[in-house]
């Protein structure tokens, strides 16, 4: 879970109480190898294909990602980052932190971009991360790989590729680590 979400829950920051995984590491492991699968599928191989993890969730899926796509085809793909601070569209509901770079070296034009973020919830960050990708060129096709899609969606937005659904509150965080996916709430700091 991004730091950035447990700094900002109210009133004033908050501290993450795991309550159950939902995902193991190794099923983590076999939801990044369905999804590579996946991807090589519907794409019918990785030719101009392209990688680009969300900040910061998304970063380590998509380089897990890569590493086993190249073990799949054999091809190693382009992988960006992509911090969509400045783009979001609650810019005064809540701070601006930008969290880390934006690393895109290549031109996204003509390409298929494989978006990869670790949670899906009201799809704004997705949001985002299309306005944002328009200032690396014109994709050809944007897909959206995400591990867990926890519904509650506030845009029309949903995902080519999924690890689990997994329906929760509003109020319950869900962690997606190494270690597997873990269920829980932020309670407030005294």
């Amino acid at each position: 879970m991004a730091e950035r979400e447990r700094y900002l829950t109210p009133p004033l920051g908050g501290v993450f109480v795991p309550r159950a995984q939902v995902m193991s590491a190794d099923d983590l492991r076999r939801a990044v190898t369905r999804i590579a699968h996946e991807v090589v599928e519907r794409n019918h191989g990785l030719s101009d294909t392209v990688l680009i993890g969300l900040q910061t969730g998304g970063v380590p899926l998509a380089e897990r990602m890569a590493a086993e796509l190249a073990r799949i085809e054999g091809t190693e793909l382009p992988v960006g980052t992509l911090d969509v601070a400045f783009y979001r569209d609650d810019i005064g509901l809540r701070p601006v932190l930008p969290e880390a770079v934006t690393n895109i070296t290549f031109d996204l034009t003509g390409q298929t971009v494989v978006l990869v973020d670790d949670v899906l919830f009201t799809g704004r960050t997705i949001r985002a991360a299309l306005n944002a990708l328009n200032d690396y060129g014109r994709a050809r096709a944007v897909q959206l790989a995400v591990m867990v899609d926890r519904g509650h969606r506030e845009l029309p937005i949903r995902p080519d590729y999924v690890g689990k659904n997994l329906p929760t509150r509003r109020d319950e965080m869900v962690d997606v680590s190494d270690e597997g996916v873990i269920l829980g709430d932020v309670v407030a700091v005294k």
